[in-house]
């Protein structure tokens, strides 16, 4: 067994943020080269993560490339086991780096995510990557949800009790502007972007009860209906995203908000870590 030398476990520990021991092991294992011995460490860390891929991934972050000087937005949902891991700066960085090579390359399955190069580490895979980390922290990180808009995107992360992330595609506008539309989305959590999206079947059947309210009351079927297309005013703003009077200023709906910064809205995604909601 080739001899390694206290300043070489020293180094090949600062490589790999692993404990001494694990270090010591590897390099002897390895002949004292550091690339072998660090496929030593993945091949042990695939083999513990086996023993332990079915636990619970409760918690997580979301990835982000967005910007108004970006012409491709991407999140990327990265589950973990605790809390505190969510605030590991290792840990940010996957999630980041699965965002911008999700946004570089259109693929269709985390599989495929995982394959790509690391945008921060040359030569290193996502998966690769990932198990690194995971021989580190010794938790199980799953790829959730993930999406690419081939447009400019806005969005935002919220931590506060619950994480949140939001994508907003945009057409114009400004990174600020696209954040506070982003934000309004995070607290007040709209079920579509505009008053055409809204299940029309809800609309139907909310509209047919304000009518049967309105005739009930005595009103004249003459003034029913315009009666009720005042009433759904509230319904549209409860529920759709542009109608909804803007969280910053209640005096104007988010749609006028936008507008006047001549920013365009085109559609939002809206996913908390721990719900399984498609928007």
């Amino acid at each position: 067994m080739a001899e390694i030398t206290a300043a070489a476990v020293k180094a090949f520990r600062e490589r790999t943020g692993l404990p001494l021991m694990d270090c010591k092991k590897a390099l002897q294992e390895a002949g004292g080269d550091q690339d072998a011995a660090v496929e030593v460490l993945r091949k042990r860390g695939q083999q513990l993560l086996d023993k332990r891929s079915d636990r619970e991934t409760a918690f997580g972050r979301f990835g982000l490339h967005m910007g108004t000087d970006k012409p491709v937005g991407a999140m990327v949902e990265l589950l973990c086991e605790s809390s505190p891991v969510t605030t590991n700066e290792d840990f940010i960085q996957l999630a980041d780096d699965l965002a911008t090579a999700l946004a570089e390359n259109d693929v269709a399955t985390s599989e495929e995510l995982l394959a790509l190069e690391s945008p921060s580490k040359s030569g290193t895979t996502l998966a690769q990557q990932k198990d690194d980390l995971f021989n580190r922290i010794r938790e199980v990180f799953n790829v959730g949800r993930f999406v690419r808009v081939a447009n400019t995107c806005g969005g935002y992360m919220h931590h506060a009790g619950t994480t949140a992330g939001v994508l907003l595609e945009i057409e114009g506008g400004n990174d600020d502007a696209a954040k506070d539309v982003s934000m309004h989305v995070a607290a007040m959590k709209p079920a579509a972007l505009n008053k055409d999206s809204i299940d029309q079947e809800l609309v139907a059947k909310e509209r047919e009860i304000l009518k049967e309210a309105a005739l009930a009351e005595g009103k004249p079927e003459s003034i029913v209906e315009k009666m009720v297309e005042g009433r759904m005013k509230n319904f549209y703003a409860e529920r759709a995203l542009l109608e909804q009077a803007f969280v910053k200023d209640d005096k104007q709906s988010v749609g006028e908000y936008a507008k006047s910064h001549n920013m365009g809205v085109k559609n939002y995604w809206h996913w908390i870590i721990g719900e399984k909601q498609d928007s």
